[in-house]
Parts: structure tokens; C-alpha cells; sequence
């Protein structure tokens, strides 16, 4: 019985680990302005399976996202956020689509 039960705690130990080696924390900016950008930006990073949390920061215009590195990467997460509006470092916003945004929302543009 001590060997059973040794046996199912070192499984579920090591599934433990398995776990959050596969969760992974990144920082990176995202351009907006307002409440509503920090919820539209928020929305669409936890929109991708294996978000466990974003966090947009408006001050610094950093997002904070936790994600299963087994699902998915940084690279679907922000792909997501330029698609509702949103320019990255990495990628720019549909013109047609920033133009959407409310008049709030409007944040200045990159440089290229």
C-alpha cells in the first residue's frame, strides 16, 4: 500500500512540473490609449487557447501575458491584438481596422 501511494504522489509531482515548465510569463508592448484599448487588447490575447491571463498596463503600454507554451506563442498572441486594432513592436494594425477604433482609441502610430 506505502508503494501505491508513493507511486501516485511521484506522478502527480512530476505532472506538476511538466505543467509549469510548459507556463511562461512575457512582457511586451502594445499601443492603445484608453480603457476601452486595454480591454478590446485584453480580450483578444486571452481570445487564444493557452491564455491563462493578460494584463494591459496603460501608463507604459506594456501587456503582460501568461500562456502555455505548449499551445500557443507569443507571436498568435499579439497577431490576435493586431487584428482588433492594436500595433505591436513586431506587427501593425490593418490601416482599415485602426481607422475603426473609437475616436478615444486612436493612439499615435509607430514609425515604420
Amino acid at each position: 500500500m506505502k508503494f501505491r501511494t508513493l507511486v501516485l504522489l511521484a506522478t502527480l509531482f512530476l505532472g506538476t512540473l511538466n505543467l509549469l515548465a510548459q507556463g511562461k510569463t512575457e512582457k511586451f508592448k502594445v499601443y492603445g490609449n484608453c480603457g476601452m484599448c486595454e480591454n478590446r487588447i485584453e480580450k483578444a490575447a486571452k481570445s487564444i487557447d493557452g491564455v491563462s491571463m493578460a494584463d494591459w498596463d496603460k501608463s507604459t503600454e506594456m501587456l503582460e501575458v501568461s500562456f502555455n507554451s505548449g499551445k500557443t506563442n507569443v507571436d498568435a498572441i499579439q497577431r490576435a491584438i493586431v487584428k482588433v486594432g492594436h500595433d505591436t513592436k513586431k506587427y501593425k494594425a490593418d490601416d482599415k481596422t485602426y481607422e475603426g477604433l473609437p475616436g478615444c482609441c486612436k493612439y499615435e502610430r509607430p514609425e515604420e
